[in-house]
């Protein structure tokens, strides 16, 4: 894909850089760099590659990455003989992602924290706490069986030719 998008390619990585910002609540940027990738050819690209195809900075597509990679969702490397990074969208993300139960263990341990601290209170001012420990505890349960029926689809999915195969 050269550094020119066609007005359908812009749409689409806007539409994606609206959906982050309205969903995570980062800069539109964040979600702009993650539609390139999504659809950029080749799928590594340089900073300055995404700076140029985005008509961004190189200091903003950086700050992106940088999110992107904390999240899990993006990775660098740099090929040998190469001066710059290459940024691609991590194979493995999604399914990553939901084995990842640690976050909402933690989040079902912050509630039990408030629970505790409210442990002589009405029941009517614990019970926000307790649906969100709750909750949290499903999906920190949860998380893995879902990973691993994915799991099962996609290879499912490959096997019918639906899904390309692994990287």
């Amino acid at each position: 894909m050269g550094a020119l998008l066609s007005e359908a390619e812009r749409s689409y990585v806007d539409q994606v850089g609206r959906y982050f910002a309205r969903q995570y609540a980062v800069a539109p940027v964040v979600g702009r760099v993650v539609g390139w990738l999504l659809i950029c050819e080749p799928p590594r690209q340089t900073a300055a590659a995404i700076a140029a195809g985005l008509g961004i900075s190189r200091s903003a597509v950086g700050s992106a990455v940088t999110t992107l990679e904390s999240w899990g969702m993006a990775e660098r490397t740099r090929p040998p003989g190469e001066r710059a990074d290459r940024v691609a969208i991590r194979s493995g993300f999604g399914v990553d992602s939901l084995e990842a139960s640690a976050e909402y263990a933690a989040l079902a341990a912050l509630a039990r924290t408030g629970l505790e601290l409210l442990a002589d209170a009405p029941p009517a001012r614990r019970a926000r706490l307790a649906e969100l420990a709750a909750f949290g505890e499903f999906l920190t349960e949860r998380m893995p069986t879902i990973a691993a029926e994915w799991r099962v689809r996609r290879d499912e999915l490959r096997a019918a030719g639906v899904l390309p195969g692994p990287d």
